[in-house]
C-alpha cells in the first residue's frame, strides 16, 4: 500500500463505475464484480477525487465546508483513501 501524505495525488479507478443514490453512492470496482457504498461525506470525497487532485486539496475543501478540525479531517481522510486504494476503487498517482 502506498504512504499516503498531503501531497499525495488521488483519481476514482478506471475500473470503478459509480452512481448517486439520493446522496450517497454505490460503486462498483468492474476487474473484481464487488459493490461498495459510501455515505454522504464519503460521496463528497468521491465527487472531489473523479480528477486528480491532492490530499490536502481534499482537506482544504472539507475543511471550507464543514466544522470539522484539519488534523481530524486528515487523518479520517487517509483511513478512507487507504480503505479505497486496497479495494481498488482509487489509484495514487
Amino acid at each position: 500500500m502506498t504512504k499516503l501524505s498531503r501531497s499525495s495525488k488521488i483519481v476514482v479507478s478506471k475500473d470503478v463505475v459509480s452512481c448517486d443514490l439520493g446522496g450517497e453512492t454505490a460503486m462498483l470496482e468492474m476487474k473484481e464484480g464487488v459493490y461498495y457504498g459510501l455515505n454522504e461525506m464519503g460521496t463528497v470525497i468521491w465527487e472531489l477525487i473523479q480528477e486528480p487532485v491532492t490530499v490536502q486539496e481534499v482537506v482544504d475543501h472539507i475543511l471550507d465546508e464543514y466544522d470539522v478540525d484539519e488534523e481530524t479531517c486528515f487523518n479520517d481522510l487517509i483511513e478512507l483513501i487507504e480503505q479505497m486504494e486496497k479495494n481498488k476503487l482509487v489509484d495514487i498517482i
